[in-house]
């Protein structure tokens, strides 16, 4: 047998397919805006860290669940797209070593238990945990990915739905305004993230039907619709001040940070040089802007005990 027959042989570990299934790239990646809006909200109302010991470990695991959820469901639906994708192709949903009904069963499990899991912290929080998974499964991934070049916009309210499910789950209320320029932040910061994706993936995306802003109308018009949105962003930060001008100056940074790149990238790079980096510095905005919500907040409830 050769090398290459033995390689297409060799099955895949049981826990690695489970992990691309599940996505646990992605689940990682929303537990920390998650943990952002669950520290600000214990801050914001002076609530004790140890004090919603239980319900902190509830939110984390039931969000795990939720996404993960998510993830199976969106890679049972789209596995046809998948296959024909090449960042996609190597998905145990495509390769058949998960048969789809497991993936069904699995996401149903795991969607019950999350649901459950975060209602056990707030009604609140239970609710925007099933709304954000049926957003992701049915707006997004069944109806408009595969439609419509609004598709990241519709899919980004799922996408920002973990700074608010944690800032429920520790208090069931979601009015204030700082969380709601967090959830504002989360949902605009999605459109340059996943244009600068759709630019690189460009035949990729048009292969596979996909009808990505970048694909249908093309890198100019992409370029004008991400500056709209990241000076939108700018001007959200300002309703972090309701809390800390710290927190909205940070933001602000980087927001203009990104525009500026933007603007100057675009005129200087060539498009896939410029999604490149627009791709990069959209990782460390999210980055810094949310770690440094839960530094200031876990360093306000420290020093406040």
């Amino acid at each position: 047998m050769t090398e290459a027959a033995s390689g297409q042989n060799q099955k895949m570990p049981l826990l690695k397919i489970l992990s691309q299934t599940v996505k646990t790239g992605i689940i990682r990646s929303n537990l920390i805006p998650m943990f952002a809006g669950l520290t600000l909200s214990l801050y914001t109302y002076q609530i004790g860290i140890f004090e919603k010991l239980p319900e902190i470990l509830l939110a984390i695991l039931g969000s795990i669940f939720v996404i993960g959820a998510a993830g199976a469901f969106n890679n049972l639906y789209d596995r046809d797209i998948d296959a024909i994708m090449k960042r996609t192709q190597g998905r145990p949903t495509v390769t058949g070593e998960i048969k789809p009904r497991t993936v069904l069963w699995l996401g149903i499990l795991m969607a019950a238990a999350g649901i459950t899991l975060l209602s056990f912290t707030t009604l609140l929080a239970g609710f925007l945990g099933f709304l954000g998974l049926f957003f992701y499964v049915v707006p997004y991934t069944m109806w408009s990915k595969r439609r419509t070049v609004f598709n990241t916009e519709i899919g980004s309210i799922s996408g920002a739905m973990p700074p608010l499910i944690g800032w429920a789950s520790m208090y069931p209320d979601i009015t204030h305004p700082a969380i709601l320029g967090l959830f504002v932040i989360a949902v605009i910061w999605q459109m340059p993230h996943f244009y600068s994706i759709a630019i690189r993936r460009h035949e990729e995306y048009k292969a596979a039907g996909v009808p990505m802003l970048p694909v249908v109308k093309g890198v100019r018009r992409t370029y004008i619709q991400t500056n709209i949105y990241l000076a939108v962003m700018i001007g959200i930060s300002f309703l972090l001040s309701s809390l800390s001008i710290g927190l909205m100056l940070v933001s602000l940074i980087m927001g203009t940070g990104w525009l500026v790149l933007s603007i100057f990238g675009y005129k200087r790079m060539d498009p896939e040089k410029w999604a490149k980096s627009m791709f990069i510095y959209s990782l460390i905005h999210m980055t810094i802007v949310f770690s440094t919500v839960i530094i200031y907040s876990l360093m306000g409830i420290i020093f406040k005990l």
